[in-house]
């Protein structure tokens, strides 16, 4: 199939996308709430068919090399495939935020004014690797009434294709619009670029994955765009640390899931803590087999346990058993190093000075600053938001975790008794 195919495709998908938009900002919260229960039993009944294309996928992605932590990112399995359908169905029991009045005044004139809640209208997500993002990206943006165009990496292509016809074949059953949820059947590069500039039928596009992706993203979009960076995650041990805690905190963060993006990336000791700190610590993470690199003062504390650090060590987001480990004098020198090389996703201290660390918490420019609580929080469900569509590291409209109430947008409503506007010198 030529370029030119592949385009007609996917801007066909936009001009159906659109009307399904339409459709789904009709639909009442309970008539969604039901569709969304019937997008979890349509993946109960399809786990054969999609444990069987995950299986492809795996197969694949052992062939090309990937690592333990990616295809442990891709797995499915019946526990797992039945959390992503639990997790459907919390989405039906979250409050929906369409409707919701922000604001509502009246003026001296008497024209009252409304400011609500509604839904963007049509999401494309670009993302990589992790099937469940179809699901939790499909669900978000049907409870939020939006429809959306999904393009998964070519390491989940079949998983993704079963997933969503799931997913819509499920909530058709219930009155879920024809194509509200689309999967872009394409992986080549090309079927970016289309949806990058079919700013007639995307309202927003949401980039996940690495930072080429995102960065080619950016520099086609003709829409808005959410950006996801990379998770460059910190923690900081400081001097008023329980050392303990430290340890659990830097192990959970670094061990319980690696391949994610808020997993530890950079672990910074403070100088008077280091070396109570550090031989524990290289004890846990040598059981777990993580591989550390560390700076000059973190060799000659822990010796051949450790790998010297090079300057790229600090910018990197390993997604694996791998983490760099610096030694500071101070907090105010953590706190640069962090605003230097953090992608600004989650940052932690772990301390039990409450005044500093609230110091650090507010010199932080992350989207989530955490104190005594490891960096794998960082998550819509663990917010209580449900499923997350990810975690923006952008400012405006959306930030750390997103999820039902950044998937909306809000509109104005004016309503009077035949008001009309007089012109005078001063209007």
């Amino acid at each position: 199939m030529d370029n030119e195919e592949i385009k007609e495709i996917i801007l066909g998908m936009g001009a159906k996308a659109r009307a399904a938009a339409h459709a789904l900002a009709t639909l009442d919260s309970k008539t969604k709430n039901n569709i969304l229960r019937s997008m979890a039993i349509g993946l109960r009944e399809h786990e054969d068919e999609i444990l069987r294309a995950n299986l492809l996928d795996l197969q694949a992605g052992e062939e090309n090399g990937l690592t333990s932590a990616m295809l442990d990112r891709l797995r499915l399995d019946p526990v797992r495939l039945e959390a992503i359908a639990s997790g459907v169905e919390e989405v039906a029991d979250l409050p929906d935020p369409v409707g919701e009045v922000l604001e509502e005044w009246t003026r001296p004139n008497g024209v009252h004014i409304q400011q609500l809640r509604v839904p963007i209208g049509v999401i494309g997500i670009i993302y990589e690797s992790r099937p469940n993002v179809t699901s939790d990206a499909a669900v978000l943006c049907l409870k939020s009434g939006n429809a959306t165009i999904l393009r998964g990496g070519s390491e989940a292509i079949h998983s993704n294709k079963a997933l969503a016809a799931a997913l819509q074949s499920g909530g058709e059953k219930a009155g879920l619009p024809v194509n509200a949820i689309q999967l872009i059947p394409f992986t080549d590069r090309q079927s970016v670029s289309v949806m990058a500039g079919m700013d007639q039928w995307l309202d927003v596009i949401i980039p996940r994955g690495g930072k080429g992706l995102i960065e080619t993203v950016v520099s086609l979009a003709r829409m808005p765009v959410i950006k996801h960076y990379d998770g460059i995650c910190h923690t900081y041990v400081d001097r008023a640390a329980d050392i303990e805690m430290a340890v659990s905190l830097a192990d959970d963060a670094k061990t319980q899931k690696p391949g994610v993006c808020n997993a530890l990336e950079t672990l910074l000791v403070h100088a008077t803590v280091a070396e109570d700190f550090l031989p524990k610590m290289a004890e846990v993470f040598a059981e777990k087999g993580v591989e550390m690199r560390g700076c000059k003062k973190t060799i000659g504390i822990l010796v051949d346990r450790v790998q010297p650090a090079a300057a790229e060590d600090w910018d990197a987001e390993y997604l694996d058993l791998v983490i760099a480990i610096k030694v500071v004098e101070s907090m105010s020198e953590a706190i640069d190093h962090i605003n230097t090389h953090s992608s600004r996703h989650s940052d932690c201290i772990v301390t039990a000075d409450q005044e500093r660390a609230e110091s650090f918490i507010s010199r932080i420019d992350s989207a989530c600053v955490f104190h005594n609580v490891s960096t794998r929080f960082s998550d819509g469900g663990e917010f209580g938001f449900g499923a997350e569509i990810g975690i923006s590291t952008d400012k405006l409209h959306a930030r750390g975790p997103m999820a039902l109430r950044e998937l909306t947008s809000y509109q104005y409503r004016i309503r009077g008794t035949g008001q009309t506007r007089t012109l005078n010198a001063t209007t």
